[in-house]
Order: structure tokens, then C-alpha cells, then sequence
């Protein structure tokens, strides 16, 4: 290629390197919260819709501490999993097949401080969420406070660090954007009941509770409720950590290698 062809791609890598990556990627931090805002279907799918379920499942337990202890872990689980796995699977899907994936990746902006800025939108959903569904079950449904905060800080970051790679993940299997919603329930909802989301996992039939086993998030709400209700830590835990890594760890893989900036249709 000649010299003059490679100029713009000079000229763009060099207004990257004039602007700190920490600023770049801060100013898309901001951008995508108020987008997301912006957006009345994506804050209640993604954030409102776990609050809601904790508001209904909570008035219908109300005076039954030992069901809010199962239902205020499980939605504190399905919150993560809501606000990463759901919503990084739409949205990427959505950046790629519309084309803007592929115009970032030719501004000045950094594609790492641009994907840094999806992803902080995604914790700082996951963040709040917790917060609240904490919260709430200690002031309105009289739970004790949380019994292990480190147990539970460590649980909500290796479950955002899952949960956000397989919904990288699952994006590169999405086709196109009309096709988002039918791939990201088919695998969302299923789970969300059959890891004992609103239910203890223990009481369900053999065959689901070995299917929960394998699954991520059964094990991610099992910490949360060593952390918000029993006083187990991360060592009483540890097998719950070690599927998360895991699942962690080929989320991570098929992330990175599945990702494209190309729309797939013709």
C-alpha cells in the first residue's frame, strides 16, 4: 500500500494517541448512560424489569423471612445477569448490524476506550441494582444486613465478568438484529428458572436441579446467599467460585474470538 493511501490511517492513529485513553474512554462512559436512559425499552428490560419482579415477589412473601431469603439473592443474581448478559448481547448485536461498530472502529476514538465504555454502563447498571435489591431487603422486608461483604463484592465482580462475556459471546451467534430477543430469552429465561431464581433450587425436581449444577448462575446465587443470608464466605463457597472462573474463562475465549465489526448481512 503507498504511502499516500496510508495517511488517513496515520492521521487517525495519531489523534488517538493525543487524547489519554482514560479520558476517551470516560467521556463514552457518559455518553452511553445518557443513551441509555434515553432509551424507556432498554431501562426497563435491563434495569427496571428485576426491581419490578423484587416489588412483586416481595409484597407476596412479606412476613416470610425464609422465602424473601431465597427471593432477594435469586433477584440479586438475576440482576446480573439482566444488566450484562442481556444487555451486551442486544447491544452489541445491535452496534454490529447497524453498522456503527464499524464506523468506530475507524475514528480517532480507541476501539478498547469505546468497548470500555459499553462494558462500564453494563457494571454500573449491575452496581445500582445489587444496591437497591440490598437495600431493599434490609429496610423493607426486615432482612438482616449482609453477613459477608467481601463474599459478596467478590460474587457480584466474578458474576459481571461472567455473565458479561457470554453476552459478548452469545452476540457473534445472533444473525441480525430482528433475531436478538428470540436468542438472548431463549437462553435468559429458561435460566433465570431453572437456577432457583424464585425458588430454592434444592426443592425442584433431580433432572433440574443437575441442570442448574452446570449453569453459572445457580452458582452465582448461592454465593449471594452465603453473603446476604447465612454468613458463608468465599471459602464455604469455593466450588461456586471455581464454576464461575470457568465460565468465566470460556466467555472470555469465545468473546475474543468470535467478535467481528462487520454487519453479517449481505
Amino acid at each position: 500500500m503507498s504511502d499516500h493511501a496510508l495517511e488517513p490511517v496515520r492521521r487517525a492513529r495519531a489523534r488517538r494517541a493525543a487524547v489519554p485513553w482514560r479520558h476517551a474512554a470516560w467521556r463514552q462512559y457518559r455518553l452511553e448512560r445518557k443513551m441509555f436512559w434515553r432509551n424507556p425499552t432498554a431501562a426497563f428490560f435491563n434495569f427496571l424489569l428485576p426491581l419490578i419482579f423484587l416489588a412483586l415477589f416481595g409484597a407476596i412473601a412479606a412476613g416470610d423471612e425464609d422465602i424473601l431469603q431465597v427471593i432477594v439473592p435469586g433477584i440479586a443474581g438475576l440482576a446480573v445477569m439482566s444488566t450484562t448478559f442481556s444487555a451486551l448481547a442486544m447491544t452489541l448485536t445491535y452496534l454490529r448490524e447497524s453498522g456503527v461498530l464499524k464506523r468506530i472502529r475507524g475514528t480517532p476514538l480507541p476501539t478498547s476506550a469505546y468497548l470500555a465504555g459499553i462494558g462500564g454502563n453494563a457494571v454500573a447498571n449491575t452496581a445500582v441494582q445489587v444496591t437497591i435489591i440490598v437495600a431493599a431487603g434490609v429496610l423493607l422486608f426486615g432482612l438482616d444486613p449482609p453477613q459477608d461483604w467481601a463474599a459478596l463484592v467478590v460474587f457480584v465482580v466474578l458474576g459481571v465478568v461472567c455473565f458479561a462475556s457470554l453476552g459478548v459471546a452469545l452476540s457473534h451467534a445472533i444473525p441480525n438484529l430482528d433475531s436478538a430477543p428470540a436468542y438472548v430469552n431463549a437462553v435468559f429465561l429458561p435460566t433465570i428458572f431453572i437456577s432457583g431464581v424464585f425458588y430454592d433450587a434444592d426443592d425442584a425436581p433431580g433432572f433440574l436441579r443437575a441442570i442448574a449444577e452446570v449453569l453459572p448462575l445457580k452458582h452465582l446465587i448461592d454465593g449471594l446467599t452465603g453473603a446476604l443470608v447465612t454468613g458463608e464466605g468465599l471459602v464455604d463457597h469455593a466450588p461456586a467460585l471455581g464454576v464461575l472462573a470457568l465460565w468465566s474463562a470460556a466467555g472470555v475465549a469465545l468473546a475474543v474470538r468470535g467478535f467481528s465489526w462487520e454487519a453479517r448481512r449481505a
